[in-house]
């Protein structure tokens, strides 16, 4: 498949009164054209600053881009003038933020918000920018569009806010779409329909698609390949299947194990003991180490490099070692999986056809 962005062992560090918070620790990763990459992780594992590295949104000082490379097509977005980065932020590499409430301008209408992109990037009159707009509300399933491009975001939900922010995005056909949990602020209803909305305009639009999230169910409905971060790392990646039906990496068991279900009983839900270290003096080795029930003293020494597992599934896990004791996820977890695996349909036909 065609790559359409290389990241090749990106460091990002902010500076403190305390010292270096070292926030992004040699991150590897790439997107596909048209595909959906997930990235997801607890709370300050470093998903969104990573996200915001791509888009060199890193602000300067306290934030910096120590080493590595963002290659995007022949050009290295980390070592770019600012101002060539203004011309492919919004036009080739777009961003959909968290909460759509701080991300639009209250005193601006959301027709004018999503012309300026249009205006800016793609020489349009303030005409013809304003037709594109109504086409892109009406993309997003923003009804009487018409109407509605005349009016501020307060007058919005919160999910046709999104909506709007998703038009933005969209305005000028970029060729990534970089989504840092775009559904958290919504509810389940509408964060379905946000989700089925993003589907719905990559296979239209052929966008490549990386989406931010905590939420593993979300996960699963969007991505085509998933990377887990941990401490400013990544330590698994692959395929949907691969890291739901055959996760190799403790932390990626604790999350799939954390995440409820309705197959599971409050006694299947298992909590990862313990928080994230604490990333102005990250551990020696692996970084997981005092969390994980099955570390070993290798563990506290040396960190793990990615270990292959399929051609598309990597870990970093010592336990993937080959004179490492054989270890199993939990019976709770394998009871987990068992339970996500799709061998029985929810309703089937009378011919024995799945119809989910």
């Amino acid at each position: 498949m065609e790559r359409i962005l290389d990241v090749n062992d990106l460091h990002v560090s902010f500076d403190t009164f305390a010292g270096e918070v070292k926030a992004v620790r040699g991150v590897n990763f790439h997107l596909n054209k048209g595909e959906t990459l997930a990235i997801v992780g607890e709370s300050g594992s470093g998903k969104s600053v990573t996200s915001k590295a791509v888009m060199r949104l890193i602000p300067d000082p306290p934030g910096r881009i120590k080493q590595g490379e963002i290659k995007f097509g022949d050009r290295d977005l980390s070592k770019l003038p600012e101002k060539e980065m203004q011309k492919i932020r919004g036009s080739e590499i777009s961003m959909i933020f968290q909460d759509p409430m701080t991300s639009l301008n209250p005193t601006m209408t959301v027709g004018k918000q999503i012309m300026e992109g249009l205006i800016k990037h793609q020489n349009m009159n303030k005409a013809e920018a304003k037709e594109r707009a109504i086409e892109l509300l009406k993309l997003v399933g923003i009804p009487d569009a018409e109407g509605r491009v005349t009016q501020y975001p307060h007058q919005f939900s919160g999910g046709m806010r999104q909506r709007v922010v998703i038009a933005i995005a969209l305005a000028c056909n970029p060729r990534v779409l970089i989504a840092d949990e775009p559904t958290t602020a919504l509810d389940v209803t509408i964060q379905a329909q946000i989700l089925e909305l993003l589907k719905d305009l990559q296979e239209k639009m052929g966008t490549s698609i990386i989406f931010i999230t905590h939420d593993l169910g979300v996960v699963a409905n969007i991505a085509d390949r998933v990377a887990v971060m941990y401490a400013g790392k990544i330590v698994e990646t692959g395929t949907v299947d691969e890291i739901f039906y055959n996760p190799q990496h403790p932390y990626t068991w604790g999350l799939l194990g954390s995440m409820p279900s309705l197959e599971a009983s409050e006694e299947d839900l298992i909590a990862i003991p313990g928080s994230p270290p604490d990333l102005l003096d990250p551990p020696k080795g692996d970084a997981f180490a005092p969390r994980n029930p099955y570390a070993m003293k290798i563990d506290t020494e040396m960190e793990p490099p990615l270990f292959k597992v399929t051609e598309t599934h990597y870990a970093a896990t010592w336990l993937l070692h080959e004179k490492a004791p054989k270890v199993e996820p939990p019976e709770a977890i394998k009871k987990r999986l068992r339970g996500m695996a799709p061998d029985e349909p929810i309703i089937a036909t009378k011919d024995g056809e799945r119809n989910v």
